[in-house]
């Protein structure tokens, strides 16, 4: 497998390099040089296999030339060791739950499927990596989670002071060992900018390896296509064309989607659903990208105003906005048309979502009106008491907490509080 760079002035990597070095050199995203098909037999026998029997095929099919078939398979078996749940919530209309992982996130599936690969090939090596990661919410607690004990691994998790739930700065900040939580003065948008800086910095460089599990990095990518096939073989079957709202921030979970369809899977169309930071939803209209600084809402996770997937987005297309358009179409949601969208449908379905999850359902929900005929998919990425205070002040003492939640809410928080500058990440890593 070769991955080059969105910015074609890198040279092209293997997907071990990939993986390790996270972003290339000219600040571009590595992509596959080319989007291998999956067998026509795949297709036809992918209602009789198991989740991870798809994840291991798409897999092989990708990267099987750098790691055994045995090898992923004994990695994807480790990673995806938890269900994965189709949920009909109204006619036509279906939440694919994703959030049934060990921190309760869609994002588990990614982190613990990095985490295993690149111990697989830290095995061949003898030195130490740094994982450095932004987030907004839920990819912290997935990476601390997913690489916590692992040798040869030390986890830099950044995240913006009070503008994640209390439940995910507990996720992040109380697991210690390998793991370290920065609480940076700022937004999201700063802390992967400080990443990205990091990355390229010449004389951090030479005293740390550094890595990134955000997605932008290549193996956090490849699995969130897997659950694509999932849902899909689970529904074709009544013959009629299904479709993807996936509720997007950094838009890492759409290119999944899209590297899914590439790969053959007859997903009939995608829609982009997110909140008040809609830099996408006003580029499918205008054919203007447009960066803002991101703005604060109840849907956190996709608080991001430059989301760093986007070029991959267009790689995939060759840049062409028309045929980006054509597979894709964008919806932004206000707090308030959220917030009603989890009270109608707990009242009407006895229903939890979290933020997140109604964006997708209310995507989904909308664009079925003007689409009939379809049958619509919605991403549920997170459990709803990850966000409990939004939730439980929505519909007013509603979600219980998972015991696993309760014990993590019940430990110290320790985090290093910084300012959002590289200097004070760069003297935090170099002491």
């Amino acid at each position: 497998m070769k991955l080059y760079s969105t910015n074609k002035q890198s040279p092209e990597v293997s997907f071990e390099e990939a993986v390790f070095k996270g972003l290339p050199d000219d600040n571009g995203l590595y992509m596959p040089k080319a989007v291998p098909a999956l067998s026509a037999k795949f297709f036809e026998g992918l209602e009789d296999m198991s989740f991870q029997e798809m994840a291991l095929d798409v897999t092989d099919t990708l990267i099987g030339d750098e790691i055994g078939r045995k090898d992923l398979e004994k990695i994807i078996y480790d990673a995806m060791n938890f269900p994965i749940e189709l949920h009909q919530v109204e006619d036509n209309i279906f939440g694919l739950e994703l959030f049934h992982g060990p921190t309760l996130a869609f994002k588990d599936f990614g982190a613990r499927f990095m985490s295993r690969v690149m111990g697989h090939f830290l095995e061949k090596k003898q030195k130490e990596i740094t994982i450095l990661v932004a987030t907004s919410g839920d990819t912290g607690s997935a990476v601390a989670h997913g690489f916590l004990g692992i040798p040869g691994i030390n986890v830099v998790i950044l995240y913006p002071s009070g503008k994640v739930s209390e439940i995910q700065e507990k996720q992040l900040t109380t697991i210690g060992q390998n793991v370290k939580a920065l609480e940076v003065d700022g937004t999201f948008d700063d802390c992967q900018r400080m990443v990205k800086q990091a990355f390229l910095d010449k004389e951090l460089n030479k005293v740390r390896h550094f890595t990134s599990a955000n997605s932008i990095n290549i193996a956090r990518l490849i699995p969130q296509s897997f659950y694509y096939h999932y849902a899909w073989s689970m529904l074709h079957s009544d013959r009629k064309p299904v479709f993807f709202c996936t509720p997007s921030g950094n838009f890492g979970n759409l290119c999944g989607g899209l590297i899914a369809k590439k790969m053959g899977l007859p997903i009939d169309h995608f829609v982009a659903a997110t909140n008040a930071n809609h830099i996408v939803p006003d580029y499918l209209l205008t054919e203007k990208f447009q960066p803002k600084p991101s703005v604060k809402t109840i849907s956190n996770a996709m608080d991001v105003g430059n989301p760093s997937n986007f070029p991959r987005v267009q790689a995939l297309y060759g840049g062409s906005y028309d045929k980006i358009n054509r597979d894709i179409s964008g919806a932004w949601y206000t707090d308030a048309q959220t917030s009603q969208a989890m009270k109608e449908v707990f009242e009407n379905e006895e229903y939890l979502l979290c933020p997140h999850s109604a964006i997708g359902y209310l995507g989904a929900k909308d664009y079925l009106k003007s689409h009939p005929g379809k049958t619509g998919v919605f991403l549920a990425t997170a459990h709803p008491a990850k966000f409990y205070d939004v939730v439980d002040k929505v519909l007013g003492g509603k979600v219980e907490i998972p015991e696993v939640l309760k014990e993590t809410m019940e430990k110290p928080k320790k985090s290093v509080k910084m300012e959002a500058s590289l200097d004070a990440l760069k003297s935090f890593l170099m002491n």
